[in-house]
């Protein structure tokens, strides 16, 4: 075997095995932190067109987007919170209308569904 053969030989092997290790395929992973829970506000009804305000114990309050609660409904806002036991007020238009102890365990997503 000539040494020009030889080189193309182990150029190809070279290729071929470069190839088949770089065939892992596309992984994509999208996580929240392992050390949070999150709230989404539903409704069944559509009178919650602005924002409604949400006191979450002690801590300052948002503004969060209330969605209809539709079984294939895509598009969602979660809203990050530490795990544990947590009071939470939503008013709209200045009347309370959810008050009520949470507890959150860590990426779990809990529903408040608004009347």
């Amino acid at each position: 075997m000539s040494l020009k053969s030889f080189a193309s030989v182990l150029f190809l092997s070279a290729i071929i095995a470069f190839t088949f290790s770089s065939c892992t395929g596309t992984k994509a992973t999208v996580t929240g932190l392992e050390n949070e829970g999150y709230l989404e506000f539903t409704s069944s009804t559509t009178r919650y067109s602005e924002r409604v305000e949400v006191f979450v114990g002690d801590r300052e309050p948002f503004y969060a987007l209330v969605f209809r609660d539709k079984p294939n409904r895509i598009r969602t806002e979660k809203y990050a919170l530490p795990p544990g036991n947590h009071k939470v007020l939503v008013r709209y238009n200045g009347v309370d209308i959810y008050q009520q102890t949470v507890f959150l365990s860590a990426q779990e997503t809990r529903k408040i569904e608004l009347p």
